[in-house]
């Protein structure tokens, strides 16, 4: 197969696939080695240079059944819980999510979900945010653990909820969002944000309420990234330029849709672009100035140990093991569920663990997710 063949069968351009068979480029992240294990016929084992148990799947947590089965059920289920409580208990999942609970996040959502579109069918005066929400949880918990087409799933029934409301669209667009990119799909998923973030608030965005404001800025965000991911460095500095603005004019007040958008958010999305185009320089530096910004340590636990992680592939990127494994192992103890059960953690760590000597912190983590070197 040429490079030309395994770029189109890609969606890729041939630079990007020279420059990954080069080593110019590095091949980490899990969604895309997968693709590439697809399209060539083979294990993505053998593209990682390693046996890793489970790597596609979700670390020994279960529940993942039990949430298909829920989004498989087409009969809405009798009794409905009163606004409030429905409320209180989509509230709870949030800060459940947030703190990087997974296991508690996946026994809980069937029932919840069952819950809201209950009463969504049955009383669907207010209650399409609930079930925005729920969906919108549901999304990310799944594209968490490399269940994206699941989480793709989730993601559309939040936008047929919202209906013509462009800030409900605007937060399942956000899910749409992190669910194409994380299937490969960044011209998908750059098509799609940029869409809801004109839709929930339309030119000049300075006029716009602070809450659509920071809205639109998240939209935009998930925008760069997905440019960032096709290679376009241009049109990736654009968007965050532009949400630097929004960021600087809104700070980072209310959060009613859980975005935790802000100048901190900027900064580390700017990191994170750096990464998807290749500049692992640019994204360590970065990177070591951010995280010592007041705001970074109150972002929630789950951000701040997804963020890290990433923050290991810059250090890979620049030929760092010492430095990946550092950030990786901060990651572990601020939300070790977001470094044990994530595919693309593992996927790191296995990256790491070829390296010798891998540091104990390393090594440990590489026994927990069952890690083993040929």
């Amino acid at each position: 197969m040429t490079q030309q063949m395994l770029a189109d069968r890609l969606g890729k351009s041939k630079s990007w696939v020279d420059k990954v068979e080069r080593g110019v480029r590095a091949l980490d992240r899990y969604s895309v080695i997968q693709e590439i294990a697809e399209v060539l016929r083979v294990d993505p084992a053998v593209l990682l240079g390693t046996r890793l148990p489970s790597v596609g799947g979700t670390g020994g947590l279960d529940g993942v059944d039990e949430l298909r089965a829920a989004l498989a059920r087409y009969d809405v289920p009798a009794g409905v819980v009163s606004p409030v409580e429905l409320r209180r208990h989509v509230g709870h999942a949030w800060l459940t999510y947030q703190h990087a609970h997974y296991a508690q996040v996946l026994r809980a959502l069937p029932g919840l979900l069952d819950a809201a579109r209950s009463r969504h069918a049955t009383a669907p005066e207010g209650a399409a945010e609930a079930l925005v929400q729920t969906y919108r949880i549901t999304s990310a918990v799944l594209v968490k653990l490399g269940e994206a087409d699941l989480g793709w799933l989730a993601a559309d029934r939040a936008v047929a909820v919202a209906g013509d409301d462009p800030a409900l669209a605007g937060t399942a667009a956000v899910a749409v969002g992190q669910a194409l990119r994380a299937l490969g799909r960044g011209r998908l998923a750059l098509a799609v944000t940029v869409a809801a973030a004109r839709r929930v608030a339309p030119r000049p965005v300075r006029d716009a309420t602070a809450v659509r404001q920071a809205l639109c800025g998240t939209l935009l965000l998930q925008a760069a990234l997905a440019a960032a991911e096709h290679g376009d460095a241009h049109q990736t500095d654009e968007l965050i330029d532009l949400t630097a603005g929004i960021a600087t004019r809104v700070g980072s007040g209310d959060d009613p849709h859980r975005t935790c958008f802000g100048p901190v958010v900027v900064e580390l999305a700017r990191v994170v672009a750096a990464i998807e185009v290749g500049d692992g320089g640019e994204a360590v530096y970065r990177h070591e100035q951010v995280i010592r910004r007041e705001g970074w340590r109150l972002l929630p636990a789950e951000y701040r140990a997804a963020y890290l992680v990433d923050a290991a592939r810059a250090y890979l990127q620049v030929g760092d093991l010492f430095g990946a494994g550092r950030v990786l192992v901060d990651a572990d103890g601020i939300a070790p569920a977001e470094v044990r059960c994530r595919p693309v953690a593992r996927t790191v760590i296995a990256e790491l663990a070829r390296g010798r000597p891998s540091g104990a912190g390393v090594a440990r983590l590489a026994t927990l997710v069952g890690l083993t070197t040929r």
